[in-house]
């Protein structure tokens, strides 16, 4: 076989390019996965968290709540990011005298759209 046919291999600079632009939908899909969480958050039937919480680092999420703490340094705050998503989950575990709903718990969100909105979050 020679590089030159159809059916060889492509040359070197060819295949370095495919696998670049292979590379791209994954990053893609995190910024995917970020603006379903964002709209699932900011959405009033479903995470609402604007309702309660603002959210500094995102400036779409215009909001002068100040039930909840504001929602910055996710990542310091839940250096373990499933202690954050069991917050969402059931955050009467931790607390049993919060007034956040438990959004798994009680179905309001399913178990995607709560890791969406958590990877929306854990941005800020």
């Amino acid at each position: 076989m020679t590089f030159g046919t159809s059916s060889s291999w492509p040359p070197f600079p060819t295949l370095v390019v495919g696998l670049a632009f292979g590379l791209q939908p994954l990053a893609h899909s995190a910024d995917v996965g970020k603006a379903k969480g964002q709209q699932l958050a900011h959405d009033v039937y479903k995470g609402n968290c604007l309702a309660c919480h603002r959210i500094p680092g995102d400036p779409s999420a215009v909001s002068l709540a100040d039930i909840g703490p504001p929602l910055l340094q996710m990542r310091e705050r839940f250096p373990d990011r499933a202690a954050l998503r069991s917050q969402l989950w059931d955050p009467t575990a931790r607390n049993p005298q919060t007034v956040m709903p438990p959004f798994g718990k009680h179905k309001v969100l399913s178990e995607d759209e709560i890791d969406l909105i958590v990877d929306y979050i854990y941005q800020y």
